[in-house]
């Protein structure tokens, strides 16, 4: 085997963990490439009022099976409506897409109460332009979804991808996990509304400012 197939795969294993954290699909797709020093090395989100609404939980007496709507919104089993906020479906196929970005890993930290209905709704939201056959699913290589505090769940992130704290950025909703997150020293994006396209263009020229928590409520 040559060296460069021998380096290929070590990057590969860098990046790979237990299943139940990490989705085969895309974690195995587009090995790292060069990055933009500028740019985080690892980008995670929290899911629940951060990329979608309701909250799983909100949909007890409903929830899986989840069904594509022709405005490219899901509905669940009682016909309740979930939806992706901000400008989350632009965001992660441009993560997904876009050169610039090869070699970033993106992630999700997440205590939602309905694991699974998390993950087939990740699976059935697709992103980007209409046709685009890219799931948000896809886009995310690892997978952190338990209850607990979010530290814990940044801490294997770091295990998993190798990459410091220091070098990743957070979104999430919920002041409580922004403080949590913060305090190891990781960049974070506190957004209420979801992650809007103000939200993400001012979070990243402001990145890095590790143990800072950026306000976005009701901004962009």
């Amino acid at each position: 085997m040559c060296l460069l197939s021998v380096a290929r795969l070590a990057l590969a294993a860098a990046f790979t963990a237990p299943s139940s954290r990490v989705p085969s699909r895309a974690a195995r797709s587009a090995p790292p490439v060069a990055l933009d020093a500028s740019l985080p090395k690892v980008v995670v989100f929290d899911l629940d009022g951060c990329l979608w609404s309701p909250d799983m939980y909100m949909l007890w007496g409903g929830g899986a099976p989840f069904t594509p709507r022709a405005d490219g919104d899901l509905s669940d089993a009682s016909g309740r409506r979930v939806h992706l906020l901000g400008d989350v479906r632009r965001i992660l196929f441009e993560l997904k897409a876009e050169e610039r970005w090869q070699g970033v890993v993106v992630a999700v930290a997440s205590r939602t109460d309905e694991p699974a209905w998390a993950r087939e709704c990740m699976q059935k939201f697709e992103v980007g332009p209409r046709g685009s056959g890219v799931f948000l699913a896809d886009c995310i290589a690892v997978e952190e979804i338990s209850k607990g505090n979010k530290q814990k769940h940044f801490k294997r992130i770091a295990e998993t991808t190798g990459v410091r704290l220091e070098e990743m950025l957070f979104f999430d909703n919920e002041r409580e996990n922004c403080l949590d997150v913060a305090a190891l020293g990781v960049t974070v994006a506190w957004t209420p509304e979801g992650v809007t396209a103000g939200a993400w263009e001012q979070s990243l020229a402001r990145f890095p400012e590790p143990g800072a928590i950026f306000d976005f409520r009701r901004s962009g």
